[in-house]
């Protein structure tokens, strides 16, 4: 049963195969199991890498048996078409084709068990690419918040500077009035009189407006600063809208990128060892030598050439023999008196109908 389905994988003419011997019949066994099972790691390989694309186990395995159904029927019919012959050069360029799409199917098939193999590796260059990303992330963000949150709180300062300016002012009048009363400046003389006065009064004045100041310049500070807490927490916020952007770059072709910076020496055998598996079944038709298969095969197509060519000629012969009939006859027909009495006739009549028609029109037209 088994040695059935493999001879069935190979894609040979099992009605000539039966009647060749056991070792010809195990040859292609191989061959079949090869593409059998190269199917099957391309199931496998298939459904890993679409499970990654859906995250979704039963669509990753449907789709990866779909791959895998493909991947069987290109191998068999590759190694199906491929016709043994006296020449070894012109196997080769007869399988050329077929050897670089078994390259081709080889890099598709590798690629998806790589990214398993080097799951490992591969998360941490995926980790180190997410916190870069997250740190430039949160650099372009704060870009579009830094300047209107610096401006602001250069209006805050510009406020606090006021103040500042204001109580060394105040400052100012209230040591001019205590010196005064001291006598250690202005008029210099101990005691509270006029000039004492008048100097206390400006200090009063602007102590008042220094507490007005305060008041003001406090209930623009804190508008400033609540504008500025708002800013910050919209700049938070697009940082966590954007995290889950950055935490699921762990798609296919991330993988794959990370994969290509790993060391490529690893990843260039196994590649290595799908090529030789894939392009096993073409190889072993090329290098084997013409087996009893091969001749009755020939044998076969041989027969079929011969008889289409034998079909085709008997047509041509048969068309040839019918003009030369048809010509004959109609050369006798034409030396026959009594037809060419009878179309001399129709002529006539014809003719006289053609007159009389030419002459009702010109009665019509005068």
């Amino acid at each position: 049963m088994l040695k059935k389905f493999f001879i069935t994988c190979s894609g040979v003419d099992k009605t000539i195969l039966n009647n060749c011997s056991d070792g010809e019949q195990n040859k292609y066994v191989g061959i079949g199991a090869t593409v059998f099972f190269t199917a099957v790691m391309a199931t496998i390989a298939g459904s890993y890498a679409l499970f990654t694309v859906f995250d979704n186990l039963y669509a990753a395995i449907f789709f990866g048996l779909i791959w895998g159904l493909l991947i069987f029927n290109l191998d068999r019919f590759i190694v199906s078409t491929i016709k043994k012959s006296d020449s070894k050069w012109k196997e080769f360029l007869q399988a050329s084709p077929r050897i670089l799409l078994a390259i081709i199917i080889a890099i598709v098939i590798s690629k998806p068990l790589e990214l398993k193999l080097f799951e490992k590796e591969i998360n941490q260059v995926l980790l180190t690419e997410k916190n870069q990303m997250t740190l430039d992330n949160k650099t372009q963000i704060a870009e579009q918040f830094s300047p209107e949150i610096a401006k602001i709180n250069s209006e805050i300062d510009v406020l606090k500077t006021e103040i500042s300016t204001k109580e060394t002012k105040t400052n100012a009048l209230y040591e001019t009035y205590i010196a005064e009363a001291e006598g250690r400046k202005g008029t210099k003389l101990l005691g509270k009189g006029p000039v004492y006065k008048e100097k206390r009064e400006k200090h009063d004045a602007a102590l008042a407006e220094l507490k007005q100041l305060k008041k003001d310049n406090a209930d623009k500070i804190s508008t400033k600063e609540t504008a500025i807490i708002d800013l910050q927490k919209n700049q938070k916020l697009n940082e966590t809208k954007t995290q889950p952007i950055i935490a699921n770059f762990d798609g296919l072709m991330a993988r794959i990128n990370a994969l290509g910076k790993l060391p490529w020496l690893p990843s260039f055998f196994i590649f290595l060892l799908f090529l030789a598996i894939e392009t096993s079944p073409i190889f072993a038709k090329l290098i084997s030598p013409k087996g009893e298969y091969d001749f009755k095969l020939e044998n076969e197509d041989s027969a079929v050439k011969t008889w289409v060519k034998q079909q085709v000629l008997q047509r041509e012969e048969m068309l040839q023999a019918d003009i030369i009939v048809n010509n004959k006859v109609y050369k006798d027909i034409t030396e026959e008196e009594e037809l060419y009495a009878y179309k001399q006739k129709i002529a006539r009549d014809l003719m006289k109908l053609q007159a009389d028609s030419f002459y009702k029109k010109q009665q019509k037209m005068l």
